[in-house]
């Protein structure tokens, strides 16, 4: 175990900082501003570093640490670099009202909380956080919001995120990285964007969005200010000449939204106006299909074989002529039996 001591603390300064013969040991540590603890295998602050009341910048990266140091006796602190620990949770901030530049990444944290009292909180780096299988960085709504009006640059990247839109709030972000994550999903990163009015640099290398269809040009098009895309400059040249493209689009679109309308508006005045409407005459009662009767030559004809009796041919063809037909008279239009003569028997004479 290695314990933070006052002879630690005394040769972790600057050159330019160095102890003054006539100064006691606690005036030198209370005109310190600067430390450059990092990569000494620290596992605890102790009380020693409360006498630095005036530090500002602390580096303790690249150390052992298990938890974020009590720093309550440093309220001065305005960056505080933890990177590369095993820090397992965001606390201790209490107090640090000064603090714009917070760096946590390469540890073991799991939700991004605590950050409720950092009110002038600039930048937030937490990125490549030593996760479990299955685990994804999380964000605490309250610390979000907390800081959505201060927080210029973020650093998310490689914490297996699947979505952002938790971050949307964070109107005043100049910087976002996200790169090597799980996002997808074009329209909530488009959503996220539109809020985030001045972003100058952007990267999301390592995305499945990234393999989406004109994604560098989309992204062009949503961001105004925009400078720096995965690590790529975005010249004035290529931004007009996407902007161009872009606007040429839109115009064709309406342009053909107005064709369609127009054509759809001329075929409702032409069928209210110009013509007629269209009517159908309905029967007023369903409709049934008649049978005419059989020619009385032919009726006859086949009552006669049934009866094996000779028909007078001159006789049945002058009643031929005479009535070719049974007439619709005959029938009864009001029986549901529709097409069967109103008489069942009809008075027919064979000659013998």
């Amino acid at each position: 175990m290695v314990r933070l001591n006052i002879d630690m603390i005394a040769r972790g300064t600057s050159g330019y900082t160095k102890k003054k013969r006539e100064e006691s040991m606690n005036q030198y540590l209370r005109r310190l501003t600067h430390l450059y603890l990092e990569n000494r295998s620290i596992d605890e602050v102790g009380d020693d570093l409360s006498l630095c009341r005036n530090l500002i910048v602390l580096y303790l990266y690249d150390n052992r640490l298990p938890a974020v140091p009590h720093l309550l006796q440093n309220p001065n602190l305005t960056h505080l670099y933890l990177q590369n620990n095993q820090i397992q949770r965001i606390e201790n901030l209490i107090g640090l009202n000064k603090l714009t530049k917070l760096y946590f990444g390469g540890n073991s944290i799991t939700v991004v909380e605590g950050l409720e009292k950092l009110e002038n909180l600039q930048e937030l780096h937490i990125e490549n956080q030593k996760l479990q299988r299955g685990e994804k960085l999380l964000f605490d709504p309250r610390s979000i919001v907390a800081i959505s009006l201060t927080l210029q640059v973020l650093n998310v990247s490689a914490n297996y995120l699947t979505s952002i839109i938790d971050l949307e709030c964070l109107k005043g972000l100049t910087q976002f990285f996200a790169a090597d994550n799980y996002l997808s999903d074009f329209q909530e990163l488009a959503h996220c964007l539109n809020s985030w009015r001045n972003l100058s640099r952007l990267d999301l290398l390592g995305n499945p969005l990234c393999h989406k269809s004109k994604y560098r040009d989309r992204i062009i098009v949503l961001c105004n200010n925009l400078e720096l895309l995965d690590g790529k400059e975005i010249t004035p040249l290529s931004r007009s000449f996407i902007k161009n493209w872009q606007a040429s689009k839109d115009k064709k679109r309406l342009s053909d939204y107005k064709k369609r309308n127009v054509f759809s508006e001329t075929a409702v005045r032409t069928n209210d106006g110009d013509l007629p409407p269209i009517s159908y005459q309905r029967h007023q009662s369903v409709p049934g299909f008649m049978m005419p009767a059989l020619p009385r030559t032919k009726f006859q004809e086949i009552l006669a074989r049934s009866n094996s009796q000779p028909v007078s041919r001159t006789r049945l063809k002058s009643e031929e002529n005479q009535m070719a037909y049974t007439p619709s008279e005959q029938f009864n239009f009001n029986s549901r039996q529709v097409g069967t003569p109103a008489s069942a028997t009809h008075d027919v004479q064979i000659d013998a």
